[in-house]
């Protein structure tokens, strides 16, 4: 099974966390009992689980990033004040 990232997982809210867990574990089960066929449909709703936490990473990326852009614009009218 692959794991979403340590950022991702702290996204995620505590119902999709204990599914997540749950999925992980069941997964990881079939595939320790080579039943790939049944791991695959098992990785693709863990997927699907996450994707509303990824897309909570990418917001919080845009608003720094919006935060950086208006302090750095903050610093360049307060130097263009100073000339």
């Amino acid at each position: 099974m692959r794991h979403c990232s340590v950022q991702v997982r702290g996204l995620l809210t505590r119902d999709e966390l204990d599914r997540y867990n749950a999925l992980i574990e069941v997964g990881s089960y079939l595939e320790d009992q080579s039943r790939y066929d049944l791991a695959y449909p098992v990785q693709k709703e863990i997927d699907l689980l996450i994707l509303p936490a990824i897309e909570r990473l990418k917001d919080k990326s845009r608003a720094r990033d919006k935060a950086t852009a208006e302090y750095l614009e903050s610093l360049n009218s307060e130097d263009e004040e100073e000339e």
